[in-house]
């Protein structure tokens, strides 16, 4: 297989997207991106710019920038790197565009546990490879990607893969492997999605429900517990949906917490939150709450935050409770 005969497309050129951009046209010549308007017209004049600590600096042209998803053509691979709530919007323009066809890889790199499974449900033909992705980025005001910290890690990997779809799996870790992206195939793709949804779970909400920095939250002792309960919390909706984590999982996701992050670390739903864009809260918090409602698990913390933050944005969340 010659990879470099190979189309490959980036939906969504924001921190995640953009890394991975900024990495695979370094390596590949048939790479699209789908950038509207500013950031689109900065690709095409500029090239996409990726400061990387840990990659360093990197400048690069895609071969075609287009406005929309409608309008590519056949793709080989597909990387999704939206926000939760644009994916149906983007299934629905692939399914319409022609750029989906019986051999095309479709590897969305999304927030969430359900991400793939949207897709294998809107796009039928295509090969779904599920993934997530370790990894602080976002995009500049000058459409810039700048990514912090000494880590970029993807996991890739397709639940009871049958052999086809172990050889598309395979492809997706040979592009990788060639652009510098590191990455591991999981046996348990689904545990490790939700081992980093729970993460996020505590990581995101706390730091959006406060409007704190981890250096913040770390600082005030009841912040910090509830951290830990949200992480617990998080966990046992897991274990009721038969996720098999490791016991200890919860621990080492709050020793991260007090050990691994920057005192000034953010999160994109505090970012989003504080500046009154449309954000990603059903993804880290209702999803769970729901599950957590619907399995029968106690969820205080988690479901306090989620009304919290639902209060912030305009809306309301109808705990079922009565006073």
């Amino acid at each position: 297989m010659n990879l470099q005969d190979k189309r490959i497309a980036v939906i969504g050129v924001g921190g995640v997207g953009g890394f991975l951009t900024g990495m695979l046209v370094q390596k590949f010549p048939h790479v699209t991106v789908v950038a509207r308007e500013e950031r689109g017209r900065s690709i095409r004049e500029r090239g996409l710019v990726l400061h990387s600590e840990y990659k360093g600096e990197k400048t690069g042209r895609p071969e075609y920038v287009t406005e929309a998803v409608r309008l590519l053509g056949p793709q080989d691979y597909i990387f999704i790197c939206v926000k939760n709530y644009s994916l149906e919007e983007v299934c629905r323009d692939l399914a319409g565009s022609g750029a989906v066809t019986d051999e095309t890889v479709i590897i969305p790199v999304m927030n969430g546990v359900d991400a793939g499974g949207r897709v294998r449900e809107l796009l039928r033909n295509a090969v779904v490879v599920d993934s997530l992705i370790y990894i602080v980025s976002f995009a500049r005001p000058d459409y810039s990607i700048e990514q912090q910290g000494k880590f970029a890690d993807l996991r890739i990997g397709i639940r009871n893969a049958d052999a086809g779809q172990q050889e598309k799996v395979a492809e997706v870790s040979r592009i990788l492997s060639e652009a510098d992206v590191d990455h591991e195939t999981a046996a348990d793709i689904r545990c490790e999605i939700w081992k980093k949804y729970i993460l996020n779970c505590a990581y995101n909400v706390e730091t959006a429900y406060y409007d704190n920095t981890i250096g913040q939250l770390r600082g005030d002792p009841k912040k910090a517990k509830q951290y830990e309960q949200l992480v617990r919390e998080a966990c046992a909706v897991a274990r009721a949906e038969g996720i098999g984590v490791p016991e200890d999982h919860a621990d080492t996701v709050i020793r991260k917490f007090y050990n691994d992050y920057g005192d000034d670390a953010t999160s994109s739903l505090q970012r989003d939150v504080r500046a009154g864009r449309q954000s990603e809260l059903e993804t880290f918090s209702g999803y769970l709450v729901r599950e957590a409602k619907r399995l029968g698990v106690p969820v205080p913390v988690s479901e306090r935050m989620y009304a919290g933050l639902k209060e912030k944005e305009g809306g309301s969340y109808d705990t079922g409770k009565t006073e």
